[in-house]
């Protein structure tokens, strides 16, 4: 899983130590898209409308792969 885990700091992919609110996986993620923290969170939950339940078994999956800073 470190592998993984560095892989994805390779590639800017990292939970924010700051502006959190559960993991920082959607700060992380609209960080490295370029969008704000508050965006990546509505597209989440917009996605989450859509597509009901994947998010719940996303989320977790990238908070444990996703490193902190």
């Amino acid at each position: 899983m470190n592998s993984v885990q560095s892989a994805f700091g390779s590639k800017g992919l990292v939970r924010p130590r700051r502006n959190r609110v559960v993991g920082g996986v959607c700060a992380g993620l609209g960080r490295r898209f370029g969008l704000s923290a508050g965006l990546a969170r509505i597209l989440f939950v917009i996605l989450l409308m859509i597509l009901p339940g994947s998010q719940v078994v996303i989320y977790p999956v990238l908070w444990i792969l996703m490193p902190s800073e």
